[in-house]
């Protein structure tokens, strides 16, 4: 693929968009984002504050603990952190900067704040509006589709359209996004376009994950695994991406880089390859390009899903670590794409129900899928077409599970929204 072709701008800027840091998970980050825009906005401390959900952002933060709050957990820890202690121009890292005595000051306003949180009926199901007051004055900020794609902020009734807060992502085109362009572009892309931020992908994705193999965190699932399985290269990767996931739900104060919106999915593409890659002793050059492979087949898969969904994440994040390991043993196209196939035909059942200690779990299971799904291959075995969700080509088999993860998967999302909030 020749730099000047269009799809070869595209991924180049699709992978910039998609592997930013974020502190926390996701969700909650988004609420405290908006959030501490509203209070920049209003410019006074608000003694009031509602905010309406959507069902899959209520699911993703009920559970979840929210970084530099002494491990509190919810919609009004996320809110009441970004109103005290946030800072907008730094996004998804918006609660980096809060110290011991902000810590405190957060505990003391969620005690005295006038607060109410609701369902909001919408048919997205990424979307908050988070309303502030201060005596007559209010702000209401509204973000939809994505963790920063804010969408209106109106203030005392005027809509503020030119306000320089407001960031409109204006995302390239993934629809651009196909497995054997990606395998094209990962083998000719000038690494000068894309090192740096794999390079910090990794270094980010490591310090959590080796955090999380070093302290308590949640069920400790990648000290399980180690302890129980040992240390071998395909038990390693397992227990690093799970225990990148340890921390990360369980209050852990450092960064990852995300894929498709999540910090989960953007440390399951990134350390199984990491370790494989150590294994190997593969060179730079060949680790990266195999890291921007899994990556965009992350990617891929996830734009046919949706942002959020009652479709768990870590399996499509997990098949991307799968192609990117078949890369890394200098596997040729059709090992990659079956071992694509291999994986989505075995773990497309797992549900997302919120973030939480479990994803660690589920983690580790969807990444020995992805091991499992390459060594069938490499042992002259696949599922074929016919066989459930695989369709004739691995990029029908995509959308088949795209369509199942967007569509099939609505009422199970549903369900398992009012059995969290015990409807």
């Amino acid at each position: 693929m020749k730099k000047t072709e269009q799809k070869y701008q595209t991924y180049v800027q699709i992978l910039k968009e998609e592997l930013i840091p974020a502190m926390g998970c996701t969700e909650p980050i988004s609420l405290a984002y908006g959030a501490s825009l509203a209070r920049k906005v209003l410019n006074h401390l608000p003694a009031k504050i509602v905010v309406e959900a959507s069902g899959s952002i209520i699911k993703n933060v009920k559970s979840v603990i929210v970084p530099h709050t002494h491990h509190l957990k919810g919609i009004k820890a996320a809110v009441c952190a970004g109103i005290i202690g946030g800072n907008a121009d730094k996004y998804l890292e918006v609660l980096s900067q809060i110290d011991e005595k902000t810590k405190e000051e957060i505990d003391q306003y969620i005690e005295k704040v006038d607060f109410e949180e609701h369902f909001l009926e919408s048919s997205k199901v990424f979307d908050y509006i988070i309303t502030v007051w201060n005596k007559k004055e209010y702000v209401k900020v509204r973000v939809s589709d994505s963790h920063m794609n804010v969408v209106c902020i109106e203030k005392n009734g005027e809509i503020l359209q030119k306000e320089k807060s407001i960031i409109k992502e204006e995302k390239a085109d993934r629809s651009l996004l196909d497995i054997e362009d990606i395998y094209d572009f990962i083998a000719t892309v000038d690494l000068i376009d894309i090192q740096e931020i794999l390079e910090r992908q990794l270094d980010y994705n490591y310090a959590i994950a080796c955090e999380g193999l070093n302290d308590n965190y949640g069920a400790n699932i990648g000290k399980v695994l180690l302890k129980s399985f040992g240390k071998d290269v395909k038990n390693k990767a397992k227990a690093y991406a799970a225990a990148g996931s340890d921390a990360r739900m369980n209050g852990c104060e450092l960064p990852v880089v995300i894929n498709s919106g999540s910090g989960n999915q953007g440390m399951t593409c990134s350390l199984p390859i990491f370790i494989y890659a150590q294994e190997l002793k593969v060179s730079k050059e060949k680790m990266f390009r195999a890291l921007a492979l899994s990556n965009l087949v992350a990617i891929h898969e996830k734009s046919g899903i949706g942002t959020l969904s009652a479709y768990c994440g870590a399996v499509s994040a997990a098949t991307g670590a799968g192609a990117g390991i078949a890369y890394l043993y200098d596997e040729d196209y059709q090992t990659v794409i079956h071992t694509i196939v291999n994986t989505l035909a075995n773990v497309s059942g797992i549900v997302c129900d919120g973030a939480k200690a479990s994803c660690a779990a589920k983690i580790a299971s969807s990444v020995d899928a992805a091991i499992l799904g390459y060594h069938m291959y490499k042992n002259g075995q696949e599922f074929k077409s016919g066989d459930g969700l695989v369709m004739e080509d691995v990029e029908a088999t995509i959308q088949s599970v795209g369509r199942l993860g967007r569509e099939g998967m609505k009422e199970t999302n549903k369900e398992i929204i009012k059995m969290m909030i015990h409807e």
